[in-house]
């Protein structure tokens, strides 16, 4: 079995694609998966399944949201261990941020074309920075990210999904809890 961290995008942010945690719970549970957990309202649950290739975990995951919700969601899976790759290459420091700083991550469903890496802006905006490593953006927001150009320049990049950086640390503390202990 493989623990996955899956991230569907766009889910219950601003009143739209309602999907209750419960409800995503149970359905993905109807698929097979074990162990599942969500965390926050915003579409992130770590779960158990069988070693079957992500893209077809992800298309599996994408249709049954489909048909139980009838919504058309994406959604981008990581393994454990592939968070934890994440976690360490993060080229920011988490502890030195200033008041207003912030840590984000944009996960990818697939790394970027050498077009659209073309289009993508130049390392610095304004006082915010990103660094992109595969399937991965990582930003470093010098105020709210509402407040930023940096996340618009590169929103037409592959289906992807941002979180700041607590969430993301939160799953992984979940995903140390399910991994078995030697």
């Amino acid at each position: 079995m493989t623990i996955y961290v899956g991230f569907l995008r766009g889910i219950n942010v601003g009143g739209n694609n309602k999907i209750k945690m419960a409800d995503l719970k149970h359905m993905l549970e109807s698929l097979g998966f074990t162990r599942v957990q969500t965390y926050i309202q915003s579409g992130n649950v770590v779960f158990e399944a069988e070693e079957a290739g992500e893209q077809l975990l992800q298309a599996q995951i994408e249709a049954e949201i489909s048909k139980v919700f009838g919504m058309s969601i994406s959604v981008m899976l990581r393994t454990a261990e592939e968070l934890e790759h994440i976690i360490e290459t993060c080229p920011f420091s988490p502890d030195s941020l200033s008041a207003g700083e912030s840590i984000h991550l944009t996960l990818l469903k697939d790394a970027p074309s050498r077009e659209e890496l073309d289009k993508l802006p130049d390392v610095a905006q304004g006082n915010d920075e990103y660094f992109l490593e595969g399937r991965e953006l990582y930003l470093m927001l010098r105020q709210s990210i509402l407040d930023s150009k940096l996340p618009k320049k590169y929103q037409k990049l592959s289906p992807q999904t941002s979180r700041n950086w607590k969430t993301i640390m939160k799953l992984y503390a979940m995903v140390q809890a399910m991994e078995p202990r030697g």
